[in-house]
């Protein structure tokens, strides 16, 4: 059943009080799509539903809520309903509802933990944020080296029911040092009295607890991994990081990104759950920026105010001429921040950028010029030498944007600066002066001004 029918069953039956039949649907719906009924759900029909569903799906349910009904629910459930909760959920959720609850929800989660849960979420939460440590999980499965394949079936009968995931398990020593790592399709190739450590892979892809997220992120795109390996610094095995977690980090950074290329602080919460107050502060920040820098546009124009008195049909081409600009360097710097993104360009790859762009920029350029000159001539006719000389100020002003669109985020990210940031807003304000001078330079030599 597809979630729209799910919530538009769902509401009729909560309607009609058919509870017997709410929980007949909620046990075969997949957790996410119970989450999305539950989100328009007032308070009241939230802690009914969260009540109705069976014991074994609560906790799944609950991992997908957004914060402010994972509060609520905590604050609605007595303390012996948070500890089976708590200890339900896989240690990576538990650790990214602590982060966002408020201090008195969470010291009263934590008072109802076991200590050993306890203990694992506040090792987690030591973990830097936005790094490997804080998005892994410690629920995996880990085999011994001397195992025969039998033995290893065993262990994950035994043990996986509660682990994130039990295709891929991982050989450790003694000391838990990371020595292998062996998928169940590895052991069902091969007889029960295989030993373990004849098939496993002993070239382990892993991640350091320290490790910025995005490296993660780009480990699992570069090998299409379906779950990483969590070493400490002496590489022993604490966790795992898991392909459900690297796509909210995917989602997370990408937002960053679009954020950042829109000239926005980022922000942590969904657009219609930021108060009013927040999202114009996120805004005004780079808005002061770019509006201060734009008087750079104004004191260029001032410098050719003479100009404009001797040829005032010079002024109308103006508009075109920057927003072209803005627009070519903005195409290059989309191209070469999602290049980067992706790890299709490095630092390394400089001189070839400018290279191909500058060769982007006068294919453009020359092809803007013509149709350009073309119609102007056609508009302005006996006005050749303006018209062409707007049609070369054109030309110039494209190869200048589309060289100054592709250096600019490679050169933010060898300031250790986010790419992301040279994106539309500031290379337009970058590029409106740039092209300002040319176009001035151009009409002087060419006017005789």
């Amino acid at each position: 059943m597809k979630r729209q029918e799910l919530i538009e069953l769902l509401t009729q039956l909560l309607e009609m009080r058919d509870f017997r039949r709410v929980r007949e649907v909620l046990s075969d719906a997949n957790p996410a799509d119970i989450a999305a009924f539950m989100e328009d759900l007032d308070p009241e029909k939230t802690m009914l539903i969260f009540r109705i569903l069976p014991k074994e799906l609560a906790s799944d349910v609950f991992a997908e809520l957004t914060v402010e009904k994972q509060e609520h629910i905590i604050n609605g459930i007595t303390d012996s309903e948070i500890q089976s909760l708590i200890e339900d959920l896989f240690v990576d959720d538990a650790v990214d509802m602590v982060e966002e609850l408020p201090a008195n929800v969470v010291k009263r989660v934590l008072q109802n933990a076991t200590p050993e849960t306890r203990r694992l979420i506040n090792q987690f939460l030591q973990y830097p944020e936005d790094s490997a440590g804080s998005i892994m999980t410690a629920e995996y499965v880990g085999l011994k080296g001397n195992m025969t394949v039998e033995q290893a079936f065993a262990y994950i009968r035994k043990y996986g029911v509660d682990k994130e995931t039990i295709y891929t398990c991982y050989v450790m020593d003694d000391r838990r040092k990371l020595e292998g790592v062996v998928t169940v399709k590895d052991l069902l190739m091969n007889p029960y009295e295989t030993v373990i450590s004849d098939i496993m892979d002993d070239q382990v892809i892993s991640a350091v607890t320290t490790e910025d997220q995005e490296h993660v992120m780009e480990t699992f795109r570069d090998y299409d991994l379906l779950s990483l390996p969590v070493v400490d610094h002496e590489n022993r095995l604490v966790g795992i990081v898991t392909i459900d977690d690297i796509v909210d980090v995917m989602e997370e950074e990408a937002t960053e990104d679009f954020e950042k290329m829109a000239a926005m602080i980022p922000s942590e919460k969904p657009y219609l759950k930021t108060s009013v107050f927040l999202l114009a502060k996120n805004r005004i920040i780079w808005l002061l920026v770019l509006m201060l820098s734009g008087m750079i546009t104004g004191s260029i124009l001032e410098q050719y105010e003479a100009a404009f008195a001797v040829i005032p049909l010079l002024v109308t081409f103006i508009p075109m001429l920057t927003d072209t600009g803005g627009n070519s360097g903005s195409q290059s710097s989309t191209m070469v921040i999602r290049g980067m993104a992706v790890g299709e360009i490095e630092l390394t790859d400089f001189p070839k950028v400018v290279w191909k762009e500058i060769r982007v920029g006068l294919l453009t350029g020359f092809v803007l010029c013509v149709v350009n000159l073309i119609q102007l001539s056609i508009r302005y006719p006996g006005k050749q030498m303006i018209c062409l000389t707007v049609s070369l100020s054109m030309l110039a002003t494209v190869v200048i944007a589309k060289t100054v669109g592709g250096i600019l985020p490679i050169l933010a990210k060898s300031l250790h600066l986010d790419p992301a940031i040279m994106a539309a807003p500031l290379i337009t304000t970058i590029v409106d002066g740039l092209s300002l001078v040319i176009y001035f330079q151009i009409a002087t030599a060419l006017l005789g001004l």
